[in-house]
């Protein structure tokens, strides 16, 4: 619901630019346009095109088709439902996808035992646990216009980063630009509703990425009630090693605030703690 609520408000802001007398149009076929999801092939081009996976070749299929049974019978699942695709990436988690696509990482696949990968893929099925697949389609195809507008901020901050001119001057071109249809809609506008939308820049971006961390964080607790919460604790201090990290230390609180994945620190120490006393 809260992605729901911020993609509404984005579509709305984006229908108030073009103009509330044809905008209403904009927002109707946005909500309509959910009914894409029930069609079966829109599900594959999501993961393929919206989440950048690809299909195992058969030497990945054979090593996934060596835990993925153990891992369906664990979870209490039907295995046959669900088609693991690859995300070329050398993280040790995927991106958490909608329906019944299942991803996992190259890193994952090509270099942990098969104890690990098992853990990993609970994860990761975990994501999925919970809920009815075609809400979970339907949920994120609602959250894409909110997603967008999360990267469009987070690409904003990466260039003031790298390029502290041009990205300057960037966002105070965006910044005079927004704050004169802001004025515009508070001078001709009779209602407070569409000049609070227009503050969601604002407010949206940390709420929404706390939500994807707290996603993550729910998603180890359901492997961990399922047995794997000690192995996953081994295959992220392990990928922390590898990647020479400090645990808990990757990043200043402001990138933090603004990452949808909670730190490795945090996740050890939660899983750690759903750990059973000696």
């Amino acid at each position: 619901m809260p992605w729901f609520f911020w993609s509404f408000v984005t579509v709305s802001w984006i229908a108030g630019i073009v103009g509330f007398g044809y905008g209403w149009i904009l927002v109707v076929l946005w909500i309509l346009s959910g009914a894409v999801v029930f069609i079966k092939p829109v599900e594959e081009l999501i993961a393929r095109y919206l989440f950048r996976l690809r299909q195992p070749t058969l030497v990945e299929e054979q090593r996934i088709a060596s835990v993925w049974p153990q891992l369906s019978s664990r979870a209490g699942v039907d295995g046959s439902k669900y088609s693991v695709w690859i995300q070329e990436s050398e993280d040790a988690n995927a991106t958490p996808t909608p329906g019944h696509t299942i991803a996992v990482t190259t890193w994952s696949l090509y270099n942990l035992p098969a104890a690990h990968l098992e853990a990993v893929l609970a994860h990761d099925l975990s994501h999925h646990l919970g809920g009815r697949t075609w809400l979970s389609l339907l949920s994120f195809w609602y959250s894409i216009p909110a997603r967008c507008a999360l990267i469009g901020v987070r690409a904003l901050g990466r260039l003031m980063k790298a390029v502290p001119a041009v990205g300057c001057l960037v966002i105070g071109f965006l910044t005079l630009g927004y704050l004169g249809i802001l004025l515009a809609v508070l001078t001709f506008d009779d209602s407070l509703m569409l000049p609070l939308l227009f503050l969601t820049p604002f407010i949206a971006p940390p709420i929404l990425a706390w939500l994807g961390r707290r996603e993550v964080m729910q998603a180890d607790r359901r492997a961990a009630a399922m047995g794997y919460g000690p192995t996953i604790v081994q295959v992220l201090y392990g990928w922390q090693v590898q990647h020479q990290n400090m645990l808990g230390r990757e990043a200043n609180r402001r990138s933090q605030l603004m990452s949808s994945t909670p730190s490795l620190g945090d996740r050890v120490r939660a899983l750690e703690g759903l750990a059973p006393p000696a």
